[in-house]
């Protein structure tokens, strides 16, 4: 959730940097009140949309996530002592607080503003309700109510009311509340209050254009700076009257029309896109790295056609893949077609009749709605030999086609480190460890101008079929760390390959590494 954040808070900046710098002192208005809006908009859906050709600089496969590796473990776990120590999430206490002391401001505004609604004379008119507030020499609109002081002169009055009008009829309004709704659960964020600032000022040149096309200019800023008025302190109501706005208002009313080639400029927001998507890709790999270990590899074994490439026999309807756990709906067995449950039956009949861990698998929702699937947890599975439907279990890519790799929760004899009995994975880690510790320069770290805390470099490499090192990449705070990381890697000496029914066979392993900068 935090890195969720972070990516909004970063597009935001970067969307309101383009704003600020080539487009706000444009005269294209409502052009810039829905890039206000839909830029804000975009910023929560961008860390969602994952493009797979962005997502090449860590390949996406199937690796052993090894034991975290600590440099100056002593330091590691002292700074991690007091999260550790307790169970109460304090930064989760924080966010709801926060959350919940906006939306108590938020209603104590909005019951401001209905108070002056049932307090005060209402005079109906065919599009909207006149609000009138005696004493007071405001003016501003909510919704289809504009409230208007009595005190204004009654030669100004008229202008201020086509003023709010505009407002009133393109739902000005509704931008305004939609920052307040994102300030009450984004309130940390100081962003959305410049957006709410920005379009709100983008509201008052939109009117202002409206109302001087019926009007003579200097007469309709002679009005405004005629008099000192009072303004309402509610951050989603439309004012005529706000003096931080009323400076920059005449100074775009006064401004000659936009050359409208400057639209033009409008196609930034191509590579600013380009470049979030690319970003988010990547930063994906990295946090599914981070959460490789808590996932369960599952084998998902689809109802279907055909498939005899996935290792299936030429008589089975299954489609067999292995991934994730999917995040689709459970399903049960009176869920499914007629043809589904006669072929499940016909599995799991099999599958008993051979006492094997296969039987009973949970049923789930394909994933491409066509389709469902049987999820057997890989974890609990020994034996990969079935004779009534799946005849080995292999990885399948995107194409279909059999991965070389072996996922580790089934593979039958890991790669074997120099030194180690074969296959034995608490020597290879002990080794994995005793090797970083003597390879890897830690102290590169405190001269490269690091921010103080704990740092993480994770390191993704395969041993081959030859027991090679191969593959290498890494994912660090520095290029230099992870050129470090890189090179520490490919001094690992040549070790047994890991062995499947006999065969040599390549494996992935992810390898986390964890310093203090101080």
């Amino acid at each position: 959730m935090i890195n969720y954040i972070i990516q909004v808070i970063l597009f935001q900046v970067l969307f309101l940097a383009v704003y600020d710098l080539f487009l706000s002192k444009e005269t294209f208005f409502n052009k810039n009140r829905w890039y206000l809006l839909g830029t804000a908009i975009v910023s929560f859906l961008i860390p969602f949309i994952k493009i797979p050709s962005f997502q090449k600089v860590v390949p996406q496969e199937i690796s052993i996530l090894l034991p975290e590796i600590m440099l100056s473990p002593q330091k590691v776990i002292e700074s991690t002592t007091m999260y550790q120590s307790t169970s109460i999430n304090y930064i989760q206490i924080l966010f709801w607080l926060g959350c919940a002391v906006f939306f108590v401001l938020f209603l104590f505004k909005l019951e401001k503003i209905i108070r002056l609604i049932l307090k005060h004379e209402i005079v109906k008119k065919t599009t909207y309700k006149l609000v009138l507030l005696p004493k007071k020499s405001s003016a501003f609109s909510f919704f289809k109510f504009i409230f208007l002081g009595k005190d204004i002169a009654e030669n100004k009055k008229e202008k201020i009311i086509q003023h709010e009008l505009v407002h009133s009829s393109q739902n000005h309004t509704a931008d305004l509340l939609f920052f307040e709704f994102l300030k009450i659960v984004m309130w940390f964020n100081p962003m959305i209050w410049m957006y709410q600032n920005r379009i709100t000022l983008v509201h008052e040149y939109i009117s202002d254009e409206i109302v001087t096309k019926e009007t003579t200019k200097e007469n309709y800023i002679n009005n405004i700076l005629s008099d000192l008025f009072q303004v309402e302190n509610i951050s989603f109501i439309n004012q005529f009257y706000k003096h931080s706005l009323i400076k920059k208002r005449i100074i775009m009313m006064t401004k000659r029309k936009s050359n409208q080639t400057k639209q033009l400029r409008y196609l930034l927001l191509v590579p600013v896109l380009a470049s979030m998507l690319f970003y988010t890709a990547c930063t994906d790999e990295v946090q599914n790295t981070e959460d490789a270990v808590a996932k369960k590899e599952v084998m998902k074994v689809y109802f279907g056609e055909k498939n005899i490439k996935s290792g299936l026999t030429e008589e089975s309807y299954f489609d067999l893949y292995v991934g994730e756990l999917p995040s689709t709906k459970e399903l049960t067995y009176n869920d499914l077609e007629l043809y589904e449950k006669d072929e499940y039956d016909k599995f799991n009949d099999k599958a008993k009749g051979n006492k094997s861990r296969f039987s009973n698998p949970k049923i789930y929702e394909g994933l491409d709605s066509k389709k469902k699937m049987l999820v057997f947890d890989l974890d609990k599975i020994r034996d990969a030999n079935v004779t009534g439907g799946v005849t080995e279990i292999q990885e399948v890519d995107s194409k279909g086609e059999i991965s070389e790799d072996v996922p580790f929760s089934i593979i039958e004899t890991p790669p074997t480190f120099p030194g180690c009995p074969e296959g034995d994975k608490d020597c290879f880690n002990k080794k994995m460890r005793e090797f970083v510790r003597d390879n890897f320069d830690a102290s590169l770290g405190k001269s490269l101008g690091l921010s103080s805390g704990k740092k993480k470099i994770y390191v993704q490499f395969k041993i081959d079929k030859d027991g090679f090192i191969a593959d290498v990449n890494a994912r660090a705070p520095h290029p230099d760390l992870k050129a470090e990381a890189v090179n520490m890697i490919d001094k690992l000496p040549k070790m047994k390959p890991g062995i499947q029914r006999g065969n040599k066979v390549r494996v992935g392993y992810t390898l986390p590494i964890t310093f203090m900068i101080e």
